[in-house]
């Protein structure tokens, strides 16, 4: 069972999300059981994100899916404990699996997965992920790790320092590169240290692209407080419509620090081999391409979001590979 074929619409509006990343998710020169094990590693990841942001789609239908009442659709705590509850429902259907020698659960209807394995996950995206989990061994740590990032997400709206929100990153941003090394089989403890860096920098740079969206609808400020002072930049200048000398300082100093972060992607690319060199090299590149998109704006993120193009992505893509032989 793929992702797509899991079900209701509501799926498909969550997967179609792919496509507004900074870099591929899947691209299609991946072998078809990667590009399957990633997108429903994907689904599951901006799922939480979704539900974290107050993201769903409208109708409630992914509240009834985890076992939450619909009427309660818009409450993100109880949301996110039910999504925890169906990832380690996920976890131990996926050990069942192993055990009995089955991909479960099996079919794509819920009455077969229940028949199957009825402590099996609610949720279609969480039933999708049991086969990757099997085929992969992946562990439910990264993934819990995203959880509490979106739990954090509810109660601090502010961070004082840098290193406070490297602690973040080190919640929101790097297991998704933990579990990509987990998916191609290529994880060594160097390579976990450099996709960390690389992660953290993709999610400051997200931030950054994100300023003006992340205080009007989140009430969300991810630039540190400490740097807000030292560039003499008030929570006023952020709400304004175009970002001023002060702000753009900001965040050309804040895109400087992710630049130096990104940079692990150029040995981690050179460590890896064939295909999974391409995948995390187009991710690097997708990086620098977002960096260069926020340098073209000049640094102004808030008269409107920079993102990089396709060709700027495949250009940048192709630099980080030239420069990883």
């Amino acid at each position: 069972m793929t992702s797509r074929d899991a079900g209701a619409p509501a799926v498909h509006a969550v997967l179609d999300k792919a496509a507004h990343e900074n870099f591929p998710v899947a691209p299609r020169f991946l072998p078809r059981a990667w590009r399957e094990d990633l997108t429903a590693v994907y689904g599951c990841v901006r799922l939480v994100d979704d539900i974290g942001d107050g993201d769903l789609a409208p109708g409630g239908r992914d509240a009834a899916a985890l076992g939450v009442d619909p009427g309660r659709a818009a409450d993100r705590a109880a949301l996110l404990d039910a999504f925890e509850a169906d990832l380690r429902r996920a976890f131990r259907a996926a050990e069942a699996g192993a055990a009995s020698g089955t991909d479960a659960p099996s079919g794509t209807g819920r009455a077969s997965a229940d028949r199957d394995f009825p402590e099996g996950p609610r949720h279609p995206l969480l039933r999708a992920l049991v086969p990757t989990v099997r085929r992969r061994g992946l562990t439910p740590d990264p993934f819990l790790a995203l959880v509490e990032a979106n739990r954090r997400d509810q109660l601090v709206h502010r961070y004082g320092t840098w290193e406070e929100l490297l602690g973040y990153c080190a919640l929101s941003a790097d297991p998704v590169g933990r579990i990509v090394l987990a998916v191609t089989g290529t994880t060594t403890p160097e390579r976990v240290r450099r996709s960390d860096a690389v992660c953290t920098a993709l999610q400051v740079i997200e931030h950054l692209q994100d300023v003006a969206e992340d205080l009007a609808r989140q009430n969300r400020i991810y630039l540190p407080a400490e740097d807000l002072e030292r560039f003499r930049v008030t929570e006023s200048d952020l709400a304004a419509p175009t970002a001023n000398a002060s702000v753009r300082a900001l965040v050309a100093y804040q895109a400087r620090r992710a630049h130096d972060l990104l940079n692990e992607g150029v040995p981690l690319v050179a460590s890896l081999p064939g295909v999974p060199k391409l995948l995390v090299a187009g991710f690097t590149g997708g990086g620098r391409a977002a960096l260069r998109a926020v340098r073209s704006a000049r640094y102004d993120v808030l008269a409107g979001t920079p993102r990089p193009t396709r060709a700027g992505v495949l250009r940048e893509t192709a630099a980080v590979l030239g420069q990883a032989r």
